[in-house]
């Protein structure tokens, strides 16, 4: 039996996202290996320890583990039981826009100043609804792009800069007008196609901005992420189409949503009933009442 089962959830461009279980059955350090690309490993079950040279850390679901490119490092399991972790990976210039200068150096190869850190309760429940999400299949390739953008922000802390100098206020303004554009290409992109399974890394192609810069200033622009900007639109559009489409399965796939489970999930979050209640008390008329 292999001592790792490796699930992926998500791949795309911009992100990678893996459901890894380690079976945990060597209890001393294992030999030397290393990852070919930047990844965040977040724990949410069981234990382990990183070794990287003469520093361990435990790993455990109070933490983010930082693996570096090419960082030689081991593996040990103290604790019996195994453990499980959910495994990112982000590209590189994405990852650049996202961390601290104080996380992530640098120099032309991109590399954490840190091997792990702590994360807080509301990161941890954003990972086991990334994770249950993806596993469900209820979350599309933009939603769980940008959840798990916003995750890394989150694990890594946010980005800061100030605006100095006499003419500050002009070009914040500016800023500002420019910032509203980007986010009006991106609205009509999604509207002309709303059954199109959009990725991150499409609409920033389309409106010529990076992934992580397009959802943050959508999000600022707008107060909500790009992802349910998107689902509102198909949403709004299914209340116009719903007395047209008897079967909401064929319905469902029309708008884009990857079954009829989500759709209806859906709706009933954002309008507090199901499709087909919403048809029965709204779309159909109602006849005369009996007389007793």
């Amino acid at each position: 039996m292999s001592e790792f089962t490796i699930q992926p959830l998500l791949e795309t461009a911009t992100v990678s996202v893996r459901d890894i279980y380690c079976r945990g059955t060597c209890r001393a350090a294992s030999p030397e290996e290393s990852t070919p690309g930047s990844h965040l490993v977040f724990p949410y079950r069981g234990v382990f320890v990183r070794h990287v040279g003469c520093t361990a850390a435990v790993a455990e679901a109070n933490q983010v583990l930082l693996f570096s490119p090419d960082e030689g490092y081991r593996v040990s399991h103290p604790v019996t039981g195994g453990d499980a972790s959910l495994s990112l990976w982000v590209d590189d210039d994405q990852l650049r826009e996202l961390a601290p200068r104080t996380i992530v150096g640098p120099g032309p190869r991109l590399a954490f100043a840190r091997h792990r850190l702590h994360i807080d309760p509301r990161t941890q429940a954003l990972v086991a609804s990334i994770r249950h999400r993806l596993r469900s299949r209820l979350a599309e390739p933009l939603e769980a792009e940008s959840l798990t953008l916003a995750l890394v922000q989150r694990a890594l802390g946010p980005r800061t800069s100030s605006a100095t100098g006499a003419s500050a206020v002009t070009a914040a303004t500016s800023a500002i007008s420019g910032r509203q554009r980007l986010v009006d290409r991106a609205k009509l992109v999604l509207t002309a196609d709303l059954s199109r399974r959009w990725t991150l890394a499409d609409v920033a192609r389309e409106v010529g901005a990076s992934p992580v810069y397009l959802t943050q200033v959508f999000q600022q622009i707008e107060g909500v992420p790009l992802y349910r900007y998107q689902l509102r639109l198909r949403l709004a559009r299914s209340l116009d189409l719903l007395e047209r489409f008897h079967d909401l399965s064929a319905l469902a796939l029309e708008l884009g949503f990857s079954s009829h489970s989500h759709f209806s999930a859906a709706f009933q979050q954002t309008y507090g009933r199901s499709p087909s209640a919403f048809r029965r008390s709204v779309l159909r008329p109602r006849g005369p009442r009996a007389r007793r």
